[in-house]
């Protein structure tokens, strides 16, 4: 499975970004789902997550601001972030984990750059 993410870029405090995130190779219908972020020289974190049965689960951070969807039929993922602060700052990450087999996968990162 490979995971292609997109939609990142340069935004001003307040405003928004949608991310998403292509799957190829398989469909995402038997799949949990997540975004993770790292920020510069941190670690990286869980933002928010969405299980096969469409079930969420968001950073304190994040919660109210971002929401987390999946289309099945379009294998994909996406991040809606909206009121975007400096502290969302970071790159972007997608990630699937097969619920049959365990297996996890990741897209290659996407930046996000907030400016205050």
């Amino acid at each position: 499975v490979q995971l292609q993410a997109s939609g990142g870029g340069l935004v001003q405090a307040g405003g928004s970004l949608r991310l998403s995130c292509t799957a190829s190779g398989a469909t995402l219908s038997f799949f949990d789902l997540a975004w993770y972020r790292q920020a510069p020289g941190k670690q990286r974190e869980l933002v928010a997550s969405i299980s096969s049965r469409s079930s969420t689960n968001y950073a304190e951070s994040v919660r109210g601001r971002f929401a987390i969807a999946r289309d099945n039929a379009k294998s994909t993922v996406s991040l809606q972030m909206n009121k975007l602060m400096p502290e969302d700052t970071g790159a972007y990450y997608c990630w699937a984990k097969s619920v049959t087999f365990r297996r996890e996968f990741w897209g290659q990162g996407t930046l996000v750059t907030v400016s205050s």
